[in-house]
Protein backbone atom coordinates (compact mmCIF):
# COMPACT_ATOMS: atom_id res chain seq x y z
CA UNK A 1 0.00 0.00 0.00
CA UNK A 2 1.51 3.15 -1.09
CA UNK A 3 2.28 5.72 1.81
CA UNK A 4 0.79 9.34 2.27
CA UNK A 5 2.84 11.85 1.29
CA UNK A 6 4.20 14.16 3.87
CA UNK A 7 5.22 17.37 4.49
CA UNK A 8 7.05 18.97 7.38
CA UNK A 9 9.40 22.75 7.35
CA UNK A 10 12.37 23.15 5.62
CA UNK A 11 14.98 25.03 8.16
CA UNK A 12 14.64 28.10 6.67
CA UNK A 13 11.12 28.20 7.25
CA UNK A 14 12.07 27.64 11.15
CA UNK A 15 14.89 30.10 11.15
CA UNK A 16 12.91 32.47 9.76
CA UNK A 17 9.64 31.90 11.78
CA UNK A 18 11.71 31.77 14.90
CA UNK A 19 12.91 35.79 14.18
CA UNK A 20 11.40 37.74 16.71
CA UNK A 21 8.64 40.45 16.07
CA UNK A 22 7.75 43.66 17.44
CA UNK A 23 5.03 45.88 16.85
CA UNK A 24 5.46 50.23 16.07
CA UNK A 25 5.35 50.11 19.98
CA UNK A 26 8.05 47.96 20.25
CA UNK A 27 6.39 44.75 22.12
CA UNK A 28 6.60 41.77 21.38
CA UNK A 29 4.12 39.90 19.59
CA UNK A 30 3.72 36.25 18.73
CA UNK A 31 4.80 34.58 15.43
CA UNK A 32 1.11 33.36 14.22
CA UNK A 33 0.20 33.98 10.78
CA UNK A 34 -2.75 35.74 10.99
CA UNK A 35 -2.61 38.12 8.03
CA UNK A 36 -5.66 40.08 8.59
CA UNK A 37 -4.87 41.49 11.95
CA UNK A 38 -2.96 44.88 12.33
CA UNK A 39 -0.92 43.88 15.35
CA UNK A 40 0.59 41.16 12.20
CA UNK A 41 0.98 43.23 9.95
CA UNK A 42 2.89 45.42 12.20
CA UNK A 43 5.54 43.34 12.83
CA UNK A 44 5.82 43.27 8.91
CA UNK A 45 6.22 46.90 8.91
CA UNK A 46 8.75 47.65 11.28
CA UNK A 47 10.95 44.46 9.80
CA UNK A 48 10.44 46.19 6.40
CA UNK A 49 11.44 49.57 8.08
CA UNK A 50 14.70 47.51 8.41
CA UNK A 51 15.81 48.21 4.39
CA UNK A 52 14.93 51.77 5.09
CA UNK A 53 17.43 52.39 7.55
CA UNK A 54 20.28 50.51 5.92
CA UNK A 55 18.54 53.11 2.72
CA UNK A 56 19.51 55.92 5.26
CA UNK A 57 22.78 55.04 5.67
CA UNK A 58 23.44 54.32 2.14
CA UNK A 59 23.00 57.43 1.69
CA UNK A 60 24.69 58.97 4.52
CA UNK A 61 27.70 56.91 3.70
CA UNK A 62 27.38 58.10 -0.07
CA UNK A 63 26.94 62.04 0.94
CA UNK A 64 30.13 61.36 2.88
CA UNK A 65 32.61 60.47 -0.11
CA UNK A 66 31.06 63.08 -2.00
CA UNK A 67 31.86 65.80 0.70
CA UNK A 68 35.25 64.25 0.74
CA UNK A 69 36.10 64.80 -3.11
CA UNK A 70 34.12 68.20 -3.54
CA UNK A 71 35.32 69.81 -0.49
CA UNK A 72 38.50 68.24 0.94
CA UNK A 73 40.39 67.75 -2.11
CA UNK A 74 39.28 71.28 -4.06
CA UNK A 75 42.83 72.34 -2.38
CA UNK A 76 45.09 69.76 -3.49
CA UNK A 77 45.02 71.02 -7.11
CA UNK A 78 48.25 73.39 -6.61
CA UNK A 79 49.97 70.62 -4.80
CA UNK A 80 49.56 68.22 -7.04
CA UNK A 81 50.48 69.90 -9.96
CA UNK A 82 53.39 70.85 -8.15
CA UNK A 83 53.36 66.82 -7.71
CA UNK A 84 53.22 65.71 -10.66
CA UNK A 85 56.51 66.48 -12.31
CA UNK A 86 58.29 64.48 -9.53
CA UNK A 87 55.78 61.65 -10.34
CA UNK A 88 55.87 61.68 -13.99
CA UNK A 89 59.84 61.23 -13.52
CA UNK A 90 59.49 58.43 -11.06
CA UNK A 91 57.57 56.52 -13.55
CA UNK A 92 59.42 57.46 -16.59
CA UNK A 93 57.23 59.89 -18.28
CA UNK A 94 53.44 57.65 -18.09
CA UNK A 95 52.08 59.53 -14.94
CA UNK A 96 50.80 56.00 -13.09
CA UNK A 97 53.58 56.28 -10.13
CA UNK A 98 53.87 58.02 -7.07
CA UNK A 99 51.08 58.77 -4.50
CA UNK A 100 48.69 60.12 -7.24
CA UNK A 101 48.98 56.68 -9.42
CA UNK A 102 48.57 54.79 -6.83
CA UNK A 103 45.28 56.54 -5.80
CA UNK A 104 44.10 56.39 -9.25
CA UNK A 105 44.83 52.71 -9.05
CA UNK A 106 42.89 51.88 -6.25
CA UNK A 107 39.83 54.10 -6.85
CA UNK A 108 39.74 51.88 -10.38
CA UNK A 109 40.12 48.66 -8.58
CA UNK A 110 37.36 49.33 -6.25
CA UNK A 111 35.16 50.63 -9.00
CA UNK A 112 35.66 46.66 -10.68
CA UNK A 113 35.55 45.37 -7.78
CA UNK A 114 31.95 46.97 -6.96
CA UNK A 115 30.77 46.14 -10.50
CA UNK A 116 32.08 42.59 -10.02
CA UNK A 117 30.19 41.84 -6.66
CA UNK A 118 27.08 43.50 -8.54
CA UNK A 119 27.40 40.61 -11.40
CA UNK A 120 27.70 38.06 -8.92
CA UNK A 121 24.47 39.65 -7.53
CA UNK A 122 22.68 39.50 -10.32
CA UNK A 123 23.76 35.97 -11.56
CA UNK A 124 21.88 35.67 -7.62
CA UNK A 125 19.02 36.55 -8.56
CA UNK A 126 18.62 34.98 -11.79
CA UNK A 127 18.61 31.94 -10.11
CA UNK A 128 16.61 32.72 -7.32
CA UNK A 129 14.23 34.43 -9.56
CA UNK A 130 13.82 30.87 -11.42
CA UNK A 131 13.16 29.07 -8.25
CA UNK A 132 10.56 31.21 -7.14
CA UNK A 133 8.63 31.16 -10.16
CA UNK A 134 9.39 27.33 -10.15
CA UNK A 135 7.62 27.43 -7.11
CA UNK A 136 4.77 29.30 -7.96
CA UNK A 137 4.05 27.13 -11.03
CA UNK A 138 3.81 23.59 -9.18
CA UNK A 139 1.54 25.82 -6.78
CA UNK A 140 -0.83 27.05 -9.11
CA UNK A 141 -0.74 23.41 -11.14
CA UNK A 142 -1.75 22.04 -7.94
CA UNK A 143 -4.10 23.85 -6.93
CA UNK A 144 -5.93 23.40 -10.92
CA UNK A 145 -5.71 20.17 -10.39
CA UNK A 146 -7.65 19.68 -7.23
CA UNK A 147 -10.06 22.35 -8.76
CA UNK A 148 -10.01 19.92 -11.48
CA UNK A 149 -11.20 17.18 -8.73
CA UNK A 150 -13.45 19.51 -7.15
CA UNK A 151 -15.46 20.17 -9.98
CA UNK A 152 -15.55 16.57 -11.34
CA UNK A 153 -17.22 15.58 -7.86
CA UNK A 154 -19.77 18.55 -8.32
CA UNK A 155 -20.17 17.85 -12.16
CA UNK A 156 -20.48 13.87 -10.79
CA UNK A 157 -23.08 14.71 -8.01
CA UNK A 158 -25.00 16.68 -10.32
CA UNK A 159 -25.19 14.39 -13.44
CA UNK A 160 -26.86 11.54 -11.26
CA UNK A 161 -29.26 14.06 -9.02
CA UNK A 162 -30.40 15.67 -12.51
CA UNK A 163 -30.83 11.39 -14.21
CA UNK A 164 -32.60 10.36 -11.05
CA UNK A 165 -34.65 13.26 -11.14
CA UNK A 166 -35.73 12.78 -14.93
CA UNK A 167 -36.22 9.09 -13.70
CA UNK A 168 -39.05 9.85 -11.02
CA UNK A 169 -41.11 12.25 -13.62
CA UNK A 170 -40.88 10.22 -16.52
CA UNK A 171 -40.42 6.63 -16.72
CA UNK A 172 -41.54 5.43 -12.74
CA UNK A 173 -44.65 7.75 -13.45
CA UNK A 174 -45.47 5.93 -16.89
CA UNK A 175 -44.68 2.58 -14.84
CA UNK A 176 -47.14 3.68 -12.43
CA UNK A 177 -50.10 4.02 -14.77
CA UNK A 178 -48.69 0.89 -16.47
CA UNK A 179 -49.21 -1.10 -13.81
CA UNK A 180 -51.92 0.48 -11.99
CA UNK A 181 -54.73 -2.93 -11.64
CA UNK A 182 -51.14 -5.10 -10.37
CA UNK A 183 -50.75 -4.45 -6.98
CA UNK A 184 -47.36 -5.80 -6.25
CA UNK A 185 -45.65 -3.78 -9.61
CA UNK A 186 -47.63 -0.83 -8.22
CA UNK A 187 -45.73 -1.03 -5.05
CA UNK A 188 -42.22 -2.14 -6.41
CA UNK A 189 -42.86 1.01 -8.72
CA UNK A 190 -43.41 3.13 -5.72
CA UNK A 191 -40.70 2.03 -3.75
CA UNK A 192 -38.31 2.78 -6.76
CA UNK A 193 -39.53 6.13 -6.94
CA UNK A 194 -39.36 6.74 -2.93
CA UNK A 195 -35.82 4.99 -2.96
CA UNK A 196 -34.68 7.56 -5.73
CA UNK A 197 -35.56 10.30 -4.16
CA UNK A 198 -33.90 9.14 -1.41
CA UNK A 199 -30.49 8.51 -3.23
CA UNK A 200 -31.30 12.49 -4.56
CA UNK A 201 -32.18 13.98 -1.60
CA UNK A 202 -28.56 12.45 0.04
CA UNK A 203 -26.58 13.25 -3.22
CA UNK A 204 -27.56 16.87 -2.81
CA UNK A 205 -26.51 17.23 0.62
CA UNK A 206 -23.11 16.00 -0.47
CA UNK A 207 -21.13 19.30 -1.09
CA UNK A 208 -17.43 20.23 -0.46
CA UNK A 209 -18.31 23.60 0.00
CA UNK A 210 -17.53 25.70 -2.23
CA UNK A 211 -20.61 27.88 -2.75
CA UNK A 212 -23.44 25.42 -4.39
CA UNK A 213 -26.01 24.31 -2.02
CA UNK A 214 -28.11 21.86 -1.71
CA UNK A 215 -30.85 21.69 -4.51
CA UNK A 216 -34.62 20.18 -3.98
CA UNK A 217 -36.19 18.14 -6.95
CA UNK A 218 -38.21 21.14 -8.34
CA UNK A 219 -34.60 22.94 -8.94
CA UNK A 220 -34.40 20.94 -11.97
CA UNK A 221 -36.57 21.47 -15.29
CA UNK A 222 -37.59 18.70 -17.23
CA UNK A 223 -33.97 18.68 -19.05
CA UNK A 224 -32.13 18.33 -15.99
CA UNK A 225 -28.67 17.11 -16.95
CA UNK A 226 -28.39 20.02 -19.34
CA UNK A 227 -29.26 22.10 -17.03
CA UNK A 228 -26.68 21.18 -14.28
CA UNK A 229 -24.33 20.81 -16.57
CA UNK A 230 -24.05 24.53 -17.24
CA UNK A 231 -23.67 25.32 -13.97
CA UNK A 232 -20.56 23.53 -13.67
CA UNK A 233 -18.42 21.70 -16.19
CA UNK A 234 -14.97 20.17 -15.46
CA UNK A 235 -12.13 20.84 -17.40
CA UNK A 236 -8.24 19.94 -17.41
CA UNK A 237 -6.13 22.53 -15.82
CA UNK A 238 -4.76 23.53 -18.82
CA UNK A 239 -7.90 24.20 -20.38
CA UNK A 240 -10.32 25.78 -17.98
CA UNK A 241 -8.21 27.14 -15.04
CA UNK A 242 -11.51 28.43 -13.32
CA UNK A 243 -14.63 27.09 -13.18
CA UNK A 244 -17.59 30.16 -13.59
CA UNK A 245 -21.39 29.23 -13.32
CA UNK A 246 -23.26 30.19 -16.36
CA UNK A 247 -26.52 30.53 -14.38
CA UNK A 248 -27.16 32.43 -10.73
CA UNK A 249 -30.07 31.34 -10.64
CA UNK A 250 -29.65 27.46 -9.35
CA UNK A 251 -26.01 28.23 -7.41
CA UNK A 252 -25.03 30.44 -5.05
CA UNK A 253 -21.72 32.24 -6.45
CA UNK A 254 -18.64 30.84 -4.71
CA UNK A 255 -16.66 32.98 -2.70
CA UNK A 256 -13.44 30.99 -2.74
CA UNK A 257 -12.26 27.96 -4.79
CA UNK A 258 -8.88 26.71 -5.96
CA UNK A 259 -9.64 27.66 -9.42
CA UNK A 260 -9.94 31.45 -8.36
CA UNK A 261 -7.22 31.38 -6.11
CA UNK A 262 -4.72 29.56 -9.14
CA UNK A 263 -5.79 32.21 -11.22
CA UNK A 264 -5.01 34.79 -9.39
CA UNK A 265 -1.25 33.91 -8.06
CA UNK A 266 -0.77 33.01 -11.75
CA UNK A 267 -1.69 36.63 -13.08
CA UNK A 268 0.51 38.00 -9.93
CA UNK A 269 3.46 35.50 -10.25
CA UNK A 270 3.49 36.92 -14.15
CA UNK A 271 3.90 40.55 -13.07
CA UNK A 272 6.63 39.86 -10.31
CA UNK A 273 8.71 37.76 -12.24
CA UNK A 274 8.68 40.26 -15.55
CA UNK A 275 9.55 43.02 -12.95
CA UNK A 276 12.49 41.05 -11.39
CA UNK A 277 13.72 40.65 -15.10
CA UNK A 278 13.69 44.00 -15.49
CA UNK A 279 15.31 45.36 -12.73
CA UNK A 280 17.80 42.45 -13.42
CA UNK A 281 18.69 43.51 -16.56
CA UNK A 282 18.85 47.22 -15.07
CA UNK A 283 21.81 46.58 -12.95
CA UNK A 284 23.32 44.54 -15.84
CA UNK A 285 23.18 47.32 -17.92
CA UNK A 286 24.32 50.15 -15.48
CA UNK A 287 27.23 47.74 -14.36
CA UNK A 288 28.71 46.68 -18.00
CA UNK A 289 28.34 50.36 -18.94
CA UNK A 290 30.27 51.41 -16.02
CA UNK A 291 33.02 49.52 -17.50
CA UNK A 292 33.04 51.10 -20.41
CA UNK A 293 33.13 53.92 -19.42
CA UNK A 294 35.91 53.42 -17.07
CA UNK A 295 38.20 51.47 -19.99
CA UNK A 296 37.25 54.71 -22.30
CA UNK A 297 37.91 57.34 -19.64
CA UNK A 298 34.31 58.78 -20.77
CA UNK A 299 32.72 61.42 -18.38
CA UNK A 300 29.77 61.47 -19.75
CA UNK A 301 28.50 57.50 -19.86
CA UNK A 302 29.46 57.55 -16.24
CA UNK A 303 27.34 60.60 -15.41
CA UNK A 304 24.76 58.91 -16.86
CA UNK A 305 25.56 55.55 -15.17
CA UNK A 306 25.84 57.31 -11.94
CA UNK A 307 22.22 58.40 -12.16
CA UNK A 308 21.11 55.13 -13.56
CA UNK A 309 23.08 53.67 -10.49
CA UNK A 310 21.16 56.24 -7.82
CA UNK A 311 17.82 54.43 -9.38
CA UNK A 312 19.04 51.05 -8.99
CA UNK A 313 19.98 51.94 -5.17
CA UNK A 314 16.79 52.84 -4.30
CA UNK A 315 15.09 49.75 -6.29
CA UNK A 316 17.18 47.51 -4.26
CA UNK A 317 16.74 48.43 -1.03
CA UNK A 318 12.72 48.68 -1.73
CA UNK A 319 12.75 45.24 -3.40
CA UNK A 320 14.80 43.77 0.05
CA UNK A 321 12.06 45.32 2.64
CA UNK A 322 9.32 43.81 0.16
CA UNK A 323 11.42 40.61 0.33
CA UNK A 324 11.84 40.71 4.04
CA UNK A 325 8.67 41.10 5.09
CA UNK A 326 7.21 38.56 2.66
CA UNK A 327 9.94 35.48 3.75
CA UNK A 328 8.90 36.26 7.48
CA UNK A 329 4.91 35.61 6.71
CA UNK A 330 5.57 33.18 4.25
CA UNK A 331 7.80 30.89 6.70
CA UNK A 332 4.53 31.76 9.71
CA UNK A 333 2.56 30.55 7.39
CA UNK A 334 4.23 27.26 6.06
CA UNK A 335 5.47 26.25 9.69
CA UNK A 336 1.58 25.86 10.18
CA UNK A 337 -0.44 25.55 7.06
CA UNK A 338 -3.37 23.62 8.51
CA UNK A 339 -3.82 25.62 10.80
CA UNK A 340 -4.72 28.63 8.68
CA UNK A 341 -6.28 26.85 5.64
CA UNK A 342 -8.65 25.25 8.15
CA UNK A 343 -9.66 28.21 9.89
CA UNK A 344 -9.82 30.35 6.47
CA UNK A 345 -11.10 27.69 4.15
CA UNK A 346 -13.78 27.23 7.03
CA UNK A 347 -14.60 30.72 7.20
CA UNK A 348 -14.52 31.61 3.38
CA UNK A 349 -16.64 28.36 2.35
CA UNK A 350 -18.49 27.28 5.19
CA UNK A 351 -17.16 23.37 4.77
CA UNK A 352 -17.01 21.95 8.16
CA UNK A 353 -14.00 21.62 9.97
CA UNK A 354 -14.39 17.36 9.85
CA UNK A 355 -13.94 17.14 6.36
CA UNK A 356 -11.26 19.79 6.17
CA UNK A 357 -9.16 17.90 8.69
CA UNK A 358 -10.30 14.69 6.94
CA UNK A 359 -8.21 16.04 3.24
CA UNK A 360 -5.66 17.83 5.20
CA UNK A 361 -4.46 15.41 7.21
CA UNK A 362 -5.88 11.98 5.50
CA UNK A 363 -4.57 9.43 8.02
CA UNK A 364 -5.73 6.08 7.50
CA UNK A 365 -7.09 5.74 11.17
CA UNK A 366 -9.27 8.25 9.69
CA UNK A 367 -13.03 7.01 8.54
CA UNK A 368 -14.32 9.22 5.33
CA UNK A 369 -16.85 11.71 6.51
CA UNK A 370 -18.87 10.79 3.70
CA UNK A 371 -19.05 7.29 4.76
CA UNK A 372 -22.69 7.32 5.87
CA UNK A 373 -24.01 8.72 3.01
CA UNK A 374 -21.74 6.75 0.38
CA UNK A 375 -23.34 3.71 2.06
CA UNK A 376 -26.97 4.73 2.68
CA UNK A 377 -26.80 5.61 -1.78
CA UNK A 378 -25.50 2.24 -2.51
CA UNK A 379 -27.76 0.59 -0.53
CA UNK A 380 -30.81 2.72 -2.01
CA UNK A 381 -29.33 2.23 -5.37
CA UNK A 382 -29.32 -1.62 -4.26
CA UNK A 383 -32.54 -1.87 -3.69
CA UNK A 384 -33.38 -0.14 -6.63
CA UNK A 385 -32.02 -2.47 -8.91
CA UNK A 386 -33.42 -5.25 -6.91
CA UNK A 387 -37.10 -3.97 -7.55
CA UNK A 388 -36.31 -3.46 -11.15
CA UNK A 389 -35.28 -7.15 -11.49
CA UNK A 390 -38.36 -8.18 -10.19
CA UNK A 391 -40.66 -6.03 -12.21
CA UNK A 392 -38.73 -7.32 -15.07
CA UNK A 393 -39.10 -11.13 -14.18
CA UNK A 394 -42.74 -10.94 -12.96
CA UNK A 395 -44.60 -7.57 -14.32
CA UNK A 396 -43.10 -7.55 -17.54
CA UNK A 397 -44.66 -10.54 -19.13
CA UNK A 398 -47.97 -9.40 -18.41
CA UNK A 399 -47.93 -5.76 -19.25
CA UNK A 400 -45.75 -5.59 -22.21
CA UNK A 401 -46.21 -1.98 -22.52
CA UNK A 402 -44.47 -1.64 -19.77
CA UNK A 403 -40.85 -2.67 -21.24
CA UNK A 404 -39.53 0.58 -22.76
CA UNK A 405 -40.35 2.35 -19.43
CA UNK A 406 -38.20 -0.12 -17.59
CA UNK A 407 -35.24 -0.23 -19.98
CA UNK A 408 -35.42 3.51 -19.49
CA UNK A 409 -34.93 3.24 -15.89
CA UNK A 410 -32.66 0.65 -16.00
CA UNK A 411 -30.66 2.54 -18.31
CA UNK A 412 -30.72 5.29 -15.73
CA UNK A 413 -29.39 3.38 -13.09
CA UNK A 414 -26.56 2.13 -14.55
CA UNK A 415 -25.23 5.57 -15.43
CA UNK A 416 -26.23 6.40 -11.91
CA UNK A 417 -24.06 3.87 -10.61
CA UNK A 418 -21.20 4.34 -12.95
CA UNK A 419 -20.77 7.67 -11.67
CA UNK A 420 -21.51 6.75 -7.85
CA UNK A 421 -18.19 4.50 -8.28
CA UNK A 422 -16.09 7.36 -9.65
CA UNK A 423 -17.83 9.33 -6.94
CA UNK A 424 -16.14 7.66 -4.50
CA UNK A 425 -12.85 7.48 -6.02
CA UNK A 426 -12.70 10.69 -6.25
CA UNK A 427 -13.98 11.49 -2.44
CA UNK A 428 -11.11 9.34 -0.92
CA UNK A 429 -8.53 11.86 0.45
CA UNK A 430 -5.33 10.59 -1.32
CA UNK A 431 -5.88 12.60 -4.67
CA UNK A 432 -6.81 16.13 -3.06
CA UNK A 433 -4.28 15.49 -0.05
CA UNK A 434 -1.46 14.84 -2.90
CA UNK A 435 -2.38 18.49 -4.12
CA UNK A 436 -2.63 19.76 -1.19
CA UNK A 437 1.15 18.74 -0.04
CA UNK A 438 2.14 19.32 -3.58
CA UNK A 439 1.54 23.52 -3.41
CA UNK A 440 3.23 23.67 -0.03
CA UNK A 441 6.42 22.05 -1.08
CA UNK A 442 6.16 24.68 -4.28
CA UNK A 443 5.33 27.17 -2.04
CA UNK A 444 7.27 26.19 1.15
CA UNK A 445 10.41 24.78 0.01
CA UNK A 446 11.10 26.35 -4.45
CA UNK A 447 9.50 29.35 -3.40
CA UNK A 448 11.17 30.10 0.07
CA UNK A 449 14.59 29.15 -1.65
CA UNK A 450 13.38 31.42 -4.27
CA UNK A 451 12.90 34.71 -1.98
CA UNK A 452 15.80 33.78 0.08
CA UNK A 453 17.82 34.00 -2.85
CA UNK A 454 15.91 37.35 -4.03
CA UNK A 455 16.71 39.02 -0.88
CA UNK A 456 20.68 37.68 -1.06
CA UNK A 457 20.30 39.63 -4.25
CA UNK A 458 18.59 42.60 -3.25
CA UNK A 459 21.25 43.15 -0.19
CA UNK A 460 24.54 42.08 -2.41
CA UNK A 461 23.27 44.69 -5.16
CA UNK A 462 22.52 47.31 -2.98
CA UNK A 463 26.23 47.30 -1.39
CA UNK A 464 27.91 47.23 -4.64
CA UNK A 465 25.79 50.34 -6.07
CA UNK A 466 26.89 52.46 -2.46
CA UNK A 467 30.70 51.44 -3.18
CA UNK A 468 30.05 52.13 -7.14
CA UNK A 469 28.69 55.88 -6.18
CA UNK A 470 31.32 56.39 -3.83
CA UNK A 471 34.41 55.59 -5.90
CA UNK A 472 32.69 56.32 -9.23
CA UNK A 473 33.92 61.12 -7.98
CA UNK A 474 37.39 59.47 -7.43
CA UNK A 475 37.30 58.30 -11.03
CA UNK A 476 36.45 61.11 -12.57
CA UNK A 477 38.86 63.04 -10.91
CA UNK A 478 41.81 60.67 -12.49
CA UNK A 479 40.76 61.25 -16.12
CA UNK A 480 41.90 64.47 -18.35
CA UNK A 481 39.75 67.01 -19.20
CA UNK A 482 38.76 67.67 -23.07
CA UNK A 483 40.95 71.05 -22.78
CA UNK A 484 44.22 69.08 -21.46
CA UNK A 485 43.94 66.98 -24.02
CA UNK A 486 43.37 69.21 -26.22
CA UNK A 487 46.76 71.40 -25.53
CA UNK A 488 48.78 68.12 -24.89
CA UNK A 489 47.73 67.38 -29.00
CA UNK A 490 48.71 70.96 -29.62
CA UNK A 491 52.32 70.11 -28.19
CA UNK A 492 52.85 66.80 -30.12
CA UNK A 493 51.89 68.47 -33.58
CA UNK A 494 54.34 71.37 -32.96
CA UNK A 495 57.29 68.84 -32.48
CA UNK A 496 57.29 64.74 -33.29
CA UNK A 497 60.77 64.55 -31.54
CA UNK A 498 60.13 66.42 -28.21
CA UNK A 499 59.56 63.20 -25.37
CA UNK A 500 56.32 62.93 -23.51
CA UNK A 501 58.26 64.13 -20.25
CA UNK A 502 59.46 67.67 -21.86
CA UNK A 503 55.87 68.13 -22.92
CA UNK A 504 54.71 67.22 -19.58
CA UNK A 505 57.70 69.35 -18.15
CA UNK A 506 57.14 72.70 -20.70
CA UNK A 507 53.54 72.47 -19.69
CA UNK A 508 53.44 72.35 -15.99
CA UNK A 509 56.80 74.18 -15.51
CA UNK A 510 55.95 77.49 -16.78
CA UNK A 511 57.01 78.78 -13.03
CA UNK A 512 61.06 78.14 -14.13
CA UNK A 513 60.91 80.64 -17.20
CA UNK A 514 60.76 80.36 -20.99
CA UNK A 515 63.10 77.54 -22.21
CA UNK A 516 64.87 78.03 -25.27
CA UNK A 517 63.70 77.22 -28.76
CA UNK A 518 65.02 73.23 -29.79
CA UNK A 519 66.69 74.64 -32.62
CA UNK A 520 68.61 78.19 -31.37
CA UNK A 521 71.22 76.44 -30.07
CA UNK A 522 74.45 77.00 -32.21
CA UNK A 523 78.08 76.36 -32.94
CA UNK A 524 79.66 72.64 -32.97
CA UNK A 525 79.19 72.07 -29.05
CA UNK A 526 75.27 72.01 -28.72
CA UNK A 527 73.82 69.96 -26.21
CA UNK A 528 69.83 68.20 -25.67
CA UNK A 529 68.17 70.78 -23.39
CA UNK A 530 67.31 67.95 -20.86
CA UNK A 531 69.82 66.02 -21.44
CA UNK A 532 71.41 64.51 -18.16
CA UNK A 533 74.25 63.20 -19.51
CA UNK A 534 78.01 64.05 -18.92
CA UNK A 535 79.66 66.91 -20.59
CA UNK A 536 81.38 65.89 -23.73
CA UNK A 537 85.03 66.12 -24.55
CA UNK A 538 85.89 68.93 -27.11
CA UNK A 539 87.02 67.69 -30.28
CA UNK A 540 90.13 68.67 -32.11
CA UNK A 541 89.96 70.90 -34.67
CA UNK A 542 90.52 69.63 -37.89
CA UNK A 543 92.49 72.01 -40.96
CA UNK A 544 89.92 72.06 -42.98
CA UNK A 545 87.82 73.61 -39.86
CA UNK A 546 85.58 70.56 -39.07
CA UNK A 547 85.62 68.93 -35.68
CA UNK A 548 88.39 66.54 -35.42
CA UNK A 549 86.33 63.53 -34.16
CA UNK A 550 88.85 60.81 -36.06
CA UNK A 551 91.30 60.79 -32.78
CA UNK A 552 88.35 59.60 -30.36
CA UNK A 553 86.97 56.33 -30.24
CA UNK A 554 83.70 55.28 -31.70
CA UNK A 555 82.50 54.99 -28.05
CA UNK A 556 83.29 57.93 -26.85
CA UNK A 557 81.70 59.84 -29.83
CA UNK A 558 78.50 61.54 -29.35
CA UNK A 559 75.63 60.55 -31.43
CA UNK A 560 74.94 63.09 -34.30
CA UNK A 561 71.64 64.78 -34.57
CA UNK A 562 69.22 63.79 -36.92
CA UNK A 563 69.86 64.66 -40.33
CA UNK A 564 67.54 67.46 -41.92
CA UNK A 565 67.94 68.93 -45.38
CA UNK A 566 68.36 72.18 -46.14
CA UNK A 567 64.49 72.59 -46.82
CA UNK A 568 63.81 71.54 -43.90
CA UNK A 569 66.29 73.93 -41.67
CA UNK A 570 65.44 77.21 -43.76
CA UNK A 571 61.36 76.25 -42.73
CA UNK A 572 63.09 76.03 -39.04
CA UNK A 573 64.92 78.80 -39.04
CA UNK A 574 63.17 80.90 -41.02
CA UNK A 575 65.49 83.70 -42.85
CA UNK A 576 67.58 83.73 -40.41
CA UNK A 577 71.42 82.36 -42.02
CA UNK A 578 74.03 80.42 -40.02
CA UNK A 579 77.42 83.21 -39.70
CA UNK A 580 78.75 79.93 -40.87
CA UNK A 581 76.77 78.17 -43.34
CA UNK A 582 79.77 76.43 -44.60
CA UNK A 583 80.41 75.20 -41.33
CA UNK A 584 76.44 74.27 -40.84
CA UNK A 585 76.47 72.33 -44.50
CA UNK A 586 79.76 70.28 -43.12
CA UNK A 587 78.26 69.61 -39.82
CA UNK A 588 75.02 68.17 -40.80
CA UNK A 589 76.67 66.58 -43.52
CA UNK A 590 78.23 63.61 -41.49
Amino acid sequence: MATVPSYSPSIWVRMCHALPRFDLTMQMRDNVFTPDSWEYQQTLLVLSSLSAIALVLSLLVVLSFLIHYCCCHRGDAGRDAEEEEEDDDASGGHGYSGKKGRSICCVTWVSVAAVTLCCVAIGVGFYGNSEANDGMYQLTSSLLTANYTLASIDLLVWDSVAVLQRSVSGPLTSLEDVFGGNKPALVSTRSCRRLSERVISLLSSLSLGRGVSSVSPGALGANGTDSMVGVLTPAPPSIAPTLTPTSTSNSIPAPFSPGWAANTLMVNEDYRWLSYVLLLLLDLVVCLFILLGLAKQARWLLILMTVLAWLALFLSWGSLGLETATVVALSDFCFDPNSFVLNSTHFNTGTSTEILDYYLTCNRKMTSPFQQLLTQSQRALSSIHSHLSGLERDALPRFPKAEKSLREVQQILNVTEGNFHQLVALLNCRGLNKDYIDSLKGLCYDGMEGLLYLSLYSFLSALAFTAILCSLPGAWRSFSSDSEEYEDSDSESEDPFTSHQARRQTATGSQRGALPPFYSYQGAGWTPPFSSAPPLPTPNASSNGNPGYESLPLSDRPSPPPSYSPSMLTGYGGNQSHPNSAHSRNLYSH
